[in-house]
């Protein structure tokens, strides 16, 4: 069973234009996240699906200066966008990430990935998002590309076409869904990056915690935050772009 890391990537952003590849100490956010993604001990392959567009060029050029795969498919219709790079790179079990998540832990990823196989029986979707409990930001979707494939062909809804997996979990009677939380509540905490406060947040954590340990995980950006709690008000205003 391939597992297949699929990360959704774009230039266009109305809040951040460009976020992804803004750099934090010369090195692009997407290199952060695809160093972070690339420690998972459970996913055997990763793959940027970019759209078609001539825009996100630049994304394809950063692919194929740093060897990863790619896929260009669709802009708006994401879903068809996943169910092609997955159709193409072979992905059984299907391991859905956003490209604004450069600080993301790749413990947390394999904990939400380990969940799903072990109860791959019970679940066609397993998450860490249903309830918010992780920071924003470490957000890990994983799903069978069998449920992928249901969803590619059922899904009408504009919202269900755009944002891949929500024709899955808002669909408990036709799927069934997992999801793990974390024993401490740190869904307060926002670490992606979507506007320009958001981007400072993260620069300060990866300019404090990069060039100690490359690999720093959840734990110790809480506890750099502990340290520093008016980095935390940065984007606490920040509200979530609603479904």
């Amino acid at each position: 069973m391939t597992v297949l890391a699929i990360i959704q990537a774009r230039m266009g952003s109305t809040r951040l234009p460009g976020k992804i590849l803004k750099k934090v100490n010369g090195k692009a956010l997407l290199a952060y996240q695809l160093e972070r993604v690339s420690q998972s001990k459970c996913i055997d392959k990763i793959v940027i699906a970019t759209t078609i567009n001539q825009k996100d060029e630049p994304i394809v050029e950063f692919c194929e200066q740093y060897g990863v795969d790619y896929y260009r498919g669709p802009e708006n219709d994401v879903l068809a966008r996943y169910y092609e790079a997955a159709e193409q790179f072979e992905g059984d079990i299907i391991v859905r990430l956003t490209s604004d998540c450069p600080i993301i832990d790749p413990i947390v990823m394999d904990e939400t990935i380990c969940y799903y196989i072990d109860h791959a029986s019970e679940f066609d979707y397993v998450s860490n998002t249903i309830e918010r409990t992780y920071p924003r930001g470490l957000d890990t979707e994983v799903f069978s590309s069998e449920a992928l494939e249901k969803s590619y062909k059922e899904a009408m809804l504009e919202r269900d076409r755009e944002h891949v997996t929500a024709y899955m979990y808002t669909n408990p009677q036709i799927f069934r869904i997992g999801s793990i939380s974390n024993p401490q509540d740190l869904g307060n905490h926002r670490w992606t990056v979507d506007t320009v406060e958001d981007f400072q947040l993260v620069e300060l954590i990866l300019s404090n915690l990069y060039s100690e340990n490359e690999l720093f995980n959840m734990r110790d950006v809480i506890d750099l935050l502990d340290n520093h709690p008016d980095w935390v008000q940065l984007n606490s205003h920040i509200e979530q772009k609603k479904l």
